[in-house]
C-alpha cells in the first residue's frame, strides 16, 4: 500500500502534526507529551523569532488514510556560516514500524536538502539547542524528562537502514541525589570562592531571578560556543525563552554565580520532575492539566537538571563544583531522593567527568545520526 506525503501549509494540518505523536504513544508508559501551545508556538513561522534566520517545511506521512507518520527539516543558516559546513537538520521525526513510511518521510528532508545544495543531514535537531534533540538509542524503559525526546527501540534501526549513522551521542545520568557533599569539595570551593572573590545570591521567588535572565542567556551563550552544532541565541530568542522558563522555575534548585561585577560566572538551573505530570495533562494546562503540574511543584522527591555550565574564561578553576554542591544542599534540604542531569555531549568530557564525584548510574543515551549527500563525505566535506 503506498505511502502519501503531504507538506503541512495549514495551521489545522500543523496542529495534526503536533498531535500524532499522542495516538502513536498512546499506550507508552514512558512518553512524556509536551504542551500542545508550546509546540505550535515554537512550529508556527509567525511566533518563533528563529524563523528570522531559519527556514523550515513539516510533512506528514498518510497510508489508508490516517496519519502514520510525521517530520520537520530545517535549514540554520547561522549554524552553517559558524561551522563552515552545509547541513540541512531534521527533527519532529516519528512514524510506525513501517520502513515504507520512515523512508517516504526521509526521502522529503533529503530531497529538500539536494535542492538547497546542502552535503548532509543530521538530526533529530531543533531550531537551537533550547529545542528538544537526539534520538533515543539506550534507557528506553526509562522515564525521560519533560526536555528530552522519547522514542520506540524501532527508530534507530529505521534511521540505520536508511543509511543513517552517528554524528554525536548525548548522555544522561541518575545519582543519589541525598548523598552529602563531599567535604574535600566543600573545602575546594571555599578556597575558590575566596580565591577569585566569586558570591552566590539567594532566591527566594522567581521574580527575583527574571531581571538576570538576559544576563544569564548571555553567559549560556558563551559557555556552549564550543559545542556541537550550537549557535549562539539571539535577543528575540533569548526574551522567548526568558517568558518560557524563567517565570516558573523554583528557586532553591537554581545556582547562579557571580564575580566581583555581579558578572554570572557559572549556572546550575534544576526543577522538581515534571514528567509524570505532564503525562496526566496530555499536552494541556486548561481545564485541568495546571493542578497536575501544580501539584508536582509542591510534592516531588525526584530533580531533574536542565542547565549547567561555566563562562570560557573560568573553566578548568574548580567554579563547577560551586554550583553543583549548593544544588546538591538544596536537595538534602528538601528530601529529594534522586536527581537526573541534563543531556550532556559524550565528547564534553569535563561535564561528564563532574559525575565522577557522586553515586551515579548511567540512564540514557540520545543519538544524533548523519547522512551524507551527493558522495559529500568521501570528498572530505564533513
Amino acid at each position: 500500500m503506498n505511502v502519501i506525503i503531504k507538506e503541512i501549509t495549514t495551521k489545522s494540518d500543523l496542529k495534526k502534526f503536533v498531535k500524532f505523536p499522542f495516538k502513536l504513544y498512546k499506550n507508552s508508559p514512558y512518553w512524556v507529551p509536551p504542551l500542545i501551545f508550546d509546540e505550535m508556538q515554537t512550529l508556527r513561522k509567525d511566533k518563533n523569532p528563529s524563523f528570522e534566520y531559519c527556514e523550515a517545511r513539516y510533512w506528514l506521512a498518510y497510508k489508508a488514510g490516517k496519519i502514520v507518520g510525521r517530520v520537520a527539516a530545517i535549514l540554520n543558516p547561522r549554524v552553517n556560516e559558524k561551522w563552515g559546513y552545509k547541513h540541512l537538520r531534521f527533527g519532529w521525526i516519528d512514524f510506525i514500524d513501517d520502513m515504507e513510511v520512515s523512508k517516504a518521510l526521509l526521502d522529503e528532508v533529503e530531497k529538500w536538502a539536494k535542492e538547497l545544495g546542502m552535503d548532509l543531514i543530521d538530526g533529530p535537531l531543533g531550531f537551537t539547542d533550547m529545542d528538544n534533540e537526539g534520538l533515543l538509542v539506550e534507557g528506553f524503559d526509562k522515564m525521560p524528562t519533560i526536555s528530552n525526546i522519547y522514542n520506540y527501540p524501532y527508530y534507530p534501526r529505521h534511521l540505520e537502514q536508511h543509511g543513517y549513522s552517528k554524528h554525536e551521542d548525548w548522555l544522561q545520568f541518575k545519582f543519589n541525589a541525598s548523598q552529602p557533599v563531599p567535604a574535600k569539595m566543600e573545602r575546594l570551593n571555599n578556597l575558590v570562592m575566596k580565591k577569585y572573590n566569586l558570591h552566590i545570591k539567594n532566591f527566594t521567588k522567581s521574580k527575583q531571578i527574571l531581571p538576570y535572565g538576559r544576563k544569564f542567556f548571555h553567559t549560556l551563550n558563551q559557555t556552549f560556543v564550543d559545542l556541537y552544532g550550537f549557535v549562539e541565541l539571539t535577543d528575540k530568542e533569548i526574551d522567548r525563552y526568558v517568558k518560557m522558563y524563567l517565570t516558573f522555575i523554583q528557586p532553591p534548585f537554581v545556582c547562579l554565580v557571580f564575580d566581583d561585577k555581579d558578572n554570572i560566572v557559572a549556572f546550575g538551573v534544576s526543577m522538581p520532575s515534571l514528567s509524570r505530570a505532564f503525562q496526566k495533562a496530555k499536552g494541556r494546562l486548561f481545564p485541568f492539566g495546571f493542578i497536575h503540574i501544580f501539584r508536582a511543584l509542591k510534592k516531588y522527591d525526584e530533580i531533574d537538571l536542565y542547565l549547567n555550565g561555566v563562562h570560557p574564561d573560568w573553566q578548568k578553576k574548580g567554579v563547577a563544583s560551586i554550583y553543583y554542591a549548593e544544588l546538591n544542599k538544596s536537595f538534602i534540604r528538601y528530601n529529594v531522593k534522586v536527581a537526573v542531569s541534563n543531556q550532556q555531549l559524550e565528547s564534553n568530557i569535563n561535564a561528564i567527568s563532574m559525575w565522577h564525584n557522586y553515586e551515579n548510574e548511567p540512564y540514557i543515551r540520545r543519538r544524533c545520526y548523519k547522512k551524507a549527500l551527493n558522495g559529500a563525505e568521501e570528498q572530505g566535506g564533513i
